[in-house]
């Protein structure tokens, strides 16, 4: 029982370690607040965290016994690590395609762009036409204004587009303009909580909670949504000099 306990002890720490090391690079390269909220990626750690750490562990303290031959027990662990390293690079590249690029500002809204939002064809214009805000592989978040174009033809064709479900301004960096020479515009549409289609009236009455007991006013146009996939935030701002002061969770 002992030899199981100490194969099982070191299966642990070395699985805990590998798994740390990459959620941590990922975590804090590109998933920090609010990042991992609005991805709703907890599904795919759950997954990582309950075969490296859970299964693959546990099935070691199964397999490993003292009297079993090496070369068996070698085999069997080798199985267990394969169906780790299976899950690992799984849920990394899941990870890694869905990493946030990009909090951009267009038209009412603040919208999270993932890596995998933006296809190849829209990368290399972006490289081609706009290479100082175009996405890298080593690209970390930015915060980006995404208007729509000037050209009207184009502009229309975006928004037809968007609204069958094809791509919308904020998948394409050829567009994307430095943050604070759209904070002109977006001071413009900022609104008061409850004039927020997109929130709840219950989303609402947690959020005001939430605004009074941070000392932030309730009763002024401060506020703008920020969504990501199927998930909505509240970012307040200082209405003077347009910066973001809080960022909200209505739960």
């Amino acid at each position: 029982m002992k030899f199981r306990f100490k194969a099982f002890g070191l299966h642990l720490l070395a699985s805990s370690v590998a798994l740390s090391s990459i959620l941590g690079a990922l975590y804090f390269g590109w998933y920090r607040w609010p990042g991992w909220y609005l991805t709703d990626v907890g599904h795919v750690v759950i997954v990582m965290v309950s075969v490296d750490i859970v299964l693959g562990p546990l099935l070691t303290l199964i397999v490993a016994r003292s009297s079993k031959p090496r070369r068996v027990l070698a085999r069997d662990i080798a199985v267990i690590v394969a169906v780790q390293l299976c899950a690992l690079v799984y849920g990394t590249t899941s990870l890694w395609s869905g990493r946030p690029l990009y909090y951009a500002y267009s038209e009412t809204l603040l919208q999270l762009v993932q890596a995998y939002d933006i296809d190849a064809k829209e990368s290399a214009l972006g490289l081609k036409q706009n290479p100082g805000l175009a996405p890298h592989w080593y690209s970390l978040p930015r915060w980006v204004w995404a208007p729509l174009p000037q050209n009207r033809e184009e502009s229309v064709k975006i928004i037809q587009s968007s609204l069958f479900g094809g791509d919308d301004v904020i998948s394409m960096p050829r567009y994307f303009k430095p943050w604070d020479q759209g904070l002109s515009v977006l001071r413009t549409k900022l609104k008061k909580v409850d004039e927020i289609a997109r929130l709840s009236p219950n989303d609402k009455k947690k959020l005001k909670e939430h605004m009074a007991a941070a000392g932030l006013a309730v009763d002024q146009p401060n506020g703008m949504p920020v969504t990501g996939r199927g998930r909505v935030l509240l970012a307040v701002f200082d209405p003077a000099s347009v910066k973001i002061v809080a960022i909200f969770k209505a739960r």
